[in-house]
């Protein structure tokens, strides 16, 4: 079936969302998604947490440093809600009422899963944070990227060469090996409105799953609002 299946009538935009752990190709599938939904002669623009907006950019600066680690996982959450409040204002809810397709390399369930599950942040403040920055907001489709914690690891390796890791990239295998079953435990829940992509595949092959996946949501959308 040819791009142009995926247009639909409405004027507001979708908001695809991509997860998953370090080294998952995340970046690389953002683009090439991009890319085809241009091809299809759909706007679309990149964006990505922490970070996307000015302000939100300079607490990534922040966070991945390793500074809110040093504040502990409490005042971690407030700093990526400060962030996510921002890009949300400024970047994300314009775009979409002006009907362009927004795909964002990281949202809420990061930090459901970074500092949630993983921090151990109480869920009460972790649901206030997201209630107060988003609203009703949600993704039409999150798209998480699954693949074994050594590939993802040696993955990012590459990826960053010489450069020190990061503040999350530097956490031990354990670390990441919880952050996949946290992601695949998301994705289990709420099978509506996400898919669980096996990214160990060369990126043409994830990339073409990944569309299969974007056109079936959207036809399951379509009838659903039909029927």
């Amino acid at each position: 079936m040819a791009e142009v299946a995926v247009k639909r009538p409405s004027l507001r935009g979708r908001f695809i969302t991509f997860e998953g752990g370090e080294g998952s190709g995340k970046s690389t599938q953002i683009r090439k998604l991009a890319e085809r939904l241009d091809a299809a002669k759909l706007r679309a623009i990149v964006t990505r947490e922490p970070g996307g907006s000015p302000g939100a950019e300079i607490i990534r600066h922040l966070v991945l440093s390793g500074m809110g680690k040093l504040l502990g996982p409490d005042a971690e959450t407030l700093l990526f809600a400060a962030a996510r409040d921002d890009h949300v204002r400024t970047v994300i809810l314009p775009a979409l009422n002006q009907g362009v397709w927004v795909l964002c390399d990281r949202f809420f369930d990061s930090t459901r899963v970074y500092q949630g599950q993983l921090g151990h942040v109480l869920p009460g403040l972790v649901n206030a944070m997201q209630r107060v920055t988003i609203g009703d907001l949600k993704p039409d489709l999150t798209i998480i990227l699954d693949v074994p914690v050594e590939i993802g690891l040696e993955r990012a390796a590459a990826r960053r060469g010489s450069a020190v890791a990061d503040r999350f990239e530097a956490e031990d295998v354990q670390f990441h090996q919880n952050l996949r079953e946290a992601y695949r435990q998301i994705a289990a829940e709420d099978p509506q409105r996400c898919v669980l992509i096996d990214a160990t595949a060369d990126p043409d092959t994830v990339a073409s799953k990944i569309w299969a996946a974007l056109r079936e949501h959207l036809r399951t959308v379509t009838t659903a609002s039909s029927a």
